[in-house]
């Protein structure tokens, strides 16, 4: 499935995204030389509906066009076919963001391979570019509470998300090889999403090493994702009224990083029997009933919560969830964050 190449392919610095299907036959990673090494490694979409990613590496490779980078440079292009129709996956596909772990499809094997490529070339560094459907601020998101992930991640802002659910993400399985962040750039279309991505790889590309000593407390908004929501396939839902078994609220993706006190509504229902929602905590559990209350008809937050990537796309919440539920972390302390993560 993968076109491996150490050049640019022809066009590629001004192709969109939705047209990379006629340069490119499909996923693909680009070895580009530069005057350090090991390479930094930064795949863009992933999810074919998150352009942000390939524009920051045109605009960053058109700045270099007729220099040297400054360090080596590996971009995995991810899901072109999906890219072609702007969706976040195509219907047969796995989502490409969640098959870094192993698996029995080509997909899952295409991972594994860039993974044995960029572990036997060596990788300074791991940056995977995403854009949100909802209205969240730009932040990174790491898998692992170490130093030099912690100053990766602080290079694209201040405020740091620590995940390990979802599992199988690009992170994770780069974060065996090197400090690896997740970025994301506001929604798609949003020139600013562009810019700060660019910069940023551009930061790292000149970095001759990541710090391993602590980040000064107060440099970072540090927070833990401790749940995932869903709507069930048998529940449906809404924005605003409607007949629906759930109406959320219109403004649903104006709570994201929102710290909600407890008792914040967030959608309406007719009938109990019929409205649900499927709430996981990071080891699998269902903890349905700790984090919302479903009572007069109205679903409201039982504690006090803030959510994250919430959406207004039907389609995506389908594809994916309706949102992530965090809780802040204190700044980590000096010979702290690497503890954390065990």
């Amino acid at each position: 499935m993968l076109t491996q190449t150490d050049t640019l392919p022809e066009r590629f610095l001004d192709v969109p995204a939705t047209q990379l299907h006629t340069i490119l036959p499909g996923p693909a990673l680009i070895h580009l030389p530069g005057m350090r090494t090991p390479a930094l490694f930064v795949s863009v979409l992933l999810h074919g509906n998150e352009p942000t990613g390939l524009l920051a590496i045109q605009a960053l490779l058109r700045r270099y066009y007729d220099r040297p980078l400054p360090r080596a440079l590996s971009i995995f292009v991810g899901n072109v076919a999906a890219a072609r129709h702007a969706l976040r996956r195509l219907d047969h596909q796995p989502d490409y963001n969640r098959i870094w772990l192993g698996g029995d499809t080509p997909e899952h094997g295409m991972m594994q391979q860039i993974l044995a490529v960029m572990r036997s070339r060596g990788t300074f560094a791991s940056i995977d570019i995403h854009n949100n459907t909802g209205r969240n601020p730009h932040y990174a998101c790491v898998n692992r509470l170490e130093h030099p992930f912690l100053h990766l991640a602080s290079l694209f802002g201040r405020t740091v998300v620590y995940f390990i659910k979802p599992s199988g993400v690009q992170t994770a399985a780069f974060a065996a090889l090197c400090p690896a962040v997740t970025i994301e750039c506001g929604q798609p279309g949003e020139p600013h999403g562009v810019k700060h991505a660019c910069e940023f790889i551009d930061a790292c590309l000149h970095l001759h090493e990541i710090p391993t000593h602590p980040v000064v407390a107060g440099d970072i908004d540090l927070f833990h994702t401790v749940a995932v929501v869903r709507v069930p396939r048998d529940v449906s839902f809404s924005f605003g009224a409607g007949s629906t078994d759930i109406q959320f609220v219109t403004n649903l993706d104006q709570l994201n990083f929102l710290e909600l006190p407890a008792g914040t509504r967030v959608a309406s229902f007719t009938r109990r029997e019929a409205a649900r929602l499927e709430i996981q905590d990071e080891q699998g559990r269902e903890v349905n009933e700790r984090y919302f209350s479903f009572d007069n008809n109205e679903i409201c937050t039982r504690t006090a919560i803030m959510p994250s990537m919430l959406s207004l796309d039907a389609q995506v919440i389908r594809q994916d969830c309706l949102c992530y539920l965090m809780e802040r972390l204190p700044s980590p302390e000096s010979g702290r964050a690497g503890a954390r993560s065990q």
